[in-house]
């Protein structure tokens, strides 16, 4: 029914007032939005310890722990994530503090930046079982690639410990409560993580983060300690040097597979938890898949049709990694698997390597990944396809040399890191 004449001005300027009301509350909205939020600046994947990584009871018994993690993103605030993800039980952490790390590889701070570390205003916390808590807020700038020492203290050891084994990272261990001391001259020291998820920090709406997901080559093994050089703290380095502001989380495992847990969780398992629950996510780069193809081998059986199952569960499972992400605006880039017939631990024959083949041929082509980083391409030895390149190699025909590190991280493409996928 259409407004008479007459009730038109009437109608014609409720429907104007009624449409700039909506426009002001839309304004109001709008403007009410934070100009920033929390990015992740740093992080680990968790585990559970094997017997050779735990961490001795009286070591958390009355016993403070300092450990240095080094951030890719800087702020003027920062939080720390502590975690009890695998706890059996409540963790109790009674005591805690952060502070500027002196030096990489040396348990004294700058005094100056030591503040103690609280949640809801209180200096300690239990954290239930299998959960993670946020600390405050701390204001202190921190800068990129700086070294945050977070040191925490515990009167009794946790029922079942969260850690993550290949820090590659000097951690001190001091009996007492000495969050708040300085200087550490008489510490034990291992280069595990225990306890600790994420380092967050406050920054524009416009930034956020990269996590690296894979196994023992993501983690960086056979670099030397305190030296952060895997290959995603050399991409976090070259991002900073061709001005892009992206925060670079490594979820590397040791030994991690796609599909069956090893001495970490399966990566189908964990991709929610180590990528997704992560603070400003928007882009994930998968490198994973030797130790499927390698273990199976290895162990056996490892039949024509046991290998054509495992590839075809290993696509199925990227492909439901890719799907995870999209759902949650995330860009993923497939990493190709990298060379590995000189290992001398997995001896991979012929048809071994056609299955890395044809699975490396999928990533780049299946159209499943925003963007392909063809590490395999990069590390090969044009002679032998099926080998790491000498001077990329580590020595043992799996792990990269340092160089061989550098060169992943040149790989990446940096383009791939300035799309959007908000809208997938």
């Amino acid at each position: 029914m259409q407004p008479s004449q007459h009730a038109l001005p009437r109608y014609l300027g409720a429907a104007i007032a009624s449409c700039f009301a909506a426009c002001l509350m839309y304004t109001a909205a709008f403007a009410a939005a934070p100009a920033q939020h929390w990015v992740s600046s740093w992080g680990a994947a968790q585990q559970i310890p094997d017997s050779a990584n735990e961490l001795a009871a009286e070591n958390w018994r009355d016993a403070s722990l300092r450990q240095t993690v080094h951030l890719t993103l800087g702020g003027k605030q920062f939080r720390v994530r502590v975690s009890n993800l695998y706890g059996t039980a409540p963790l109790a952490l009674d005591g805690a503090s952060v502070a500027l790390a002196k030096a990489p590889g040396q348990s004294d701070i700058l005094p100056p930046t030591l503040h103690p570390l609280t949640f809801n205003g209180r200096g300690s916390v239990t954290i239930p079982a299998g959960a993670e808590y946020y600390s405050d807020a701390v204001a202190m700038e921190v800068k990129p690639a700086a070294d945050l020492t977070v040191s925490l203290y515990f009167k009794v050891e946790p029922a079942r410990q969260t850690s993550h084994n290949g820090a590659r990272t000097t951690t001190f261990l001091a009996k007492g409560n000495r969050v708040m001391d300085a200087a550490w001259a008489d510490a034990g020291k291992i280069t595990r993580w225990y306890a600790m998820s994420d380092v967050e920090v406050l920054a524009p709406r416009s930034v956020g983060a990269l996590v690296t997901i894979g196994d023992s080559i993501t983690d960086g093994y056979g670099i030397p300690n305190d030296t952060n050089t895997r290959w995603p703290d050399v991409l976090a380095a070259r991002l900073r040097n061709n001005g892009l502001s992206l925060g670079v989380v490594n979820a590397g495992i040791g030994g991690g597979r796609m599909l069956k847990d090893g001495i970490g969780p399966n990566l189908a398992a964990r991709f929610d938890n180590d990528v997704i629950s992560r603070a400003s996510v928007t882009h994930a780069l998968v490198l994973i898949g030797v130790n499927d193809l390698g273990v199976q081998h290895r162990n056996g059986p490892d039949t024509p049709a046991d290998r054509q199952q495992l590839l075809a569960d290993l696509k199925l499972a990227y492909s439901q990694v890719a799907a995870r992400a999209h759902a949650h605006g995330i860009c993923i880039i497939g990493g190709t698997i990298t060379p590995y017939s000189g290992s001398e631990y997995y001896h991979p024959e012929a048809e071994n390597e056609a299955d890395r083949q044809e699975l490396n041929n999928w990533i780049r082509t299946s159209g499943m990944f925003d963007a392909v980083a063809d590490f395999d391409s990069t590390l090969r030895d044009p002679a032998q396809p099926s080998r790491i390149k000498k001077v990329y190699d580590s020595g043992d025909g799996l792990h990269p040399s340092l160089a061989g590190y550098r060169a992943l991280a040149e790989t990446v493409p940096l383009k791939a890191l300035q799309k959007n996928c908000g809208d997938k």
